[in-house]
């Protein structure tokens, strides 16, 4: 009976030890008055950049100021590093939260052990082009080489497209201007990528159009069943939070359902001309 009372009295302070622990990062970021993301796509427009003075600008920055003041936390900052590095230093504490053009996927959430908020912005892809390409139609595609950036969902669409064979290799690289720059020099015939990124293209040199219809988001085949009974579309971009700080994640999908009620995304997204029908409706 005494090893029975020792050991409940154990599990109690276990417990409370834990509830504790998930309190306090919501406020130990609030004690410190700002709340750090991680970023591996700083450059990247319209999701977010610098000027040569160094402010930032790009919907997920308007999109991070406005979490942060909704929480109560009245600086944001971003911690820059690469994209591998990202989750591996949200689980070691390096910043709060990740919020850099990541979407949301049963293999990160369950392998990686990280939490997603609700979406706040849904990729797509498309088949780009350049505007004097001999690629005039669908079937001009089956004998093309396309470029893409490894490890996307970019890249599993355009290697999707070569295993139905409807193009006849891939090329991947390791950012995502480079296959922009490959179509440019005649490496690749098409680029498939996000039209967010694709925006960010035109902008600075109008010389690109696109082929076809929208390319939806694809999961790889061991994750499709996973996938189908996700809540949210797949492509939805979404914050990652460590799975130990569940009221700071309850704190920005309510700062988030906020925003929704109100327009305040909307009208962040429509600023930087990307919202479409797509971006109504993010979750199934």
């Amino acid at each position: 009976m005494k090893i029975l009372k020792a050991t409940t009295a154990a599990a109690a302070i276990l417990i409370s030890l834990w509830g504790t622990a998930r309190a306090e990062c919501l406020d130990d970021i609030k004690a410190a008055g700002v709340i750090k993301a991680g970023n591996g796509i700083m450059g990247a427009k319209p999701f977010v950049w610098q000027d040569e003075e160094g402010k930032y600008s790009g919907f997920e920055w308007e999109i991070f100021q406005e979490i942060g003041k909704r929480i109560g936390v009245a600086k944001q900052a971003y911690e820059i590093t690469d994209w591998t590095s990202l989750i591996p230093g949200l689980k070691a504490g390096r910043w709060d939260i990740i919020l850099s053009g990541m979407g949301a996927t049963q293999e990160r959430a369950q392998s990686a052990g990280i939490s997603y908020s609700s979406p706040y912005f849904l990729l797509y892809d498309l088949v780009i082009v350049k505007k004097d390409s001999k690629i005039k139609t669908a079937e001009d595609l089956k004998s093309a080489t396309v470029g893409s950036t490894l490890g996307t969902f970019d890249s599993i669409n355009a290697h999707f497209l070569v295993e139905e064979g409807k193009a006849a290799k891939v090329l991947d690289f390791n950012d995502y201007s480079a296959p922009f720059l490959a179509l440019r020099n005649g490496q690749v015939d098409a680029v498939v990528m996000d039209q967010a990124t694709l925006f960010g293209q035109v902008e600075t040199l109008n010389d690109l159009r696109t082929l076809g219809d929208r390319l939806p988001y694809r999961p790889k085949p061991e994750w499709a069943d996973a996938e189908a009974k996700a809540p949210y579309k797949l492509g939805g971009l979404a914050i990652g939070v460590r799975k130990d700080c569940p009221a700071l994640l309850s704190a920005i999908n309510s700062a988030m359902d906020d925003m929704e009620k109100d327009g305040t995304r909307k009208r962040i997204i429509e600023k930087y001309k990307v919202w479409d029908e797509g971006q109504v409706k993010l979750m199934k």
